[in-house]
């Protein structure tokens, strides 16, 4: 079996937060979801896994972080141009996202922020590895 990863994800609106993320790109996985729990495809190796804070509880003792006032990760994806980067950000915007700063370009990478409505970050980036500095 490949390698995969899934990013579990609380969410307050599962409704809501599932639009968000099939504006950004991602599909959902109805085998795999339920009204307790979304699971959004990425890729054929990266899920996010959206989850009702109930159902999200269940796998944890700890309590769920307020994202919205503290970052508990920075997840980030990288797709194929900057043209790309900039679609993705707008239908996230449209989609009620915010970006909480602007563009960075490192020369060799173009980096967008965007949030959730929860306050999940997400960094959406381009990066051409011709133009990575030598060391």
């Amino acid at each position: 079996m490949a390698k995969q990863i899934f990013i579990n994800l609380a969410v307050k609106d599962l409704d809501k937060s599932t639009g968000f993320y099939t504006k950004l790109g991602f599909t959902n996985n109805p085998q795999f979801s339920d009204d307790t729990a979304k699971c959004m495809v990425w890729s054929d190796s990266i899920y996010v896994m959206l989850l009702t804070h109930e159902k999200f509880s269940s796998f944890t003792s700890k309590p769920i972080a307020d994202t919205k006032s503290s970052v508990a990760g920075l997840f980030s994806l990288s797709v194929d141009s900057v043209d790309e980067v900039n679609s993705i950000m707008q239908a996230g915007l449209d989609a009620g996202g915010i970006e909480p700063n602007e563009l960075r370009d490192y020369g060799f990478m173009q980096q967008r922020t965007i949030e959730d409505f929860d306050g999940h970050t997400w960094e959406i980036f381009f990066m051409d590895m011709s133009k990575v500095p030598a060391e």
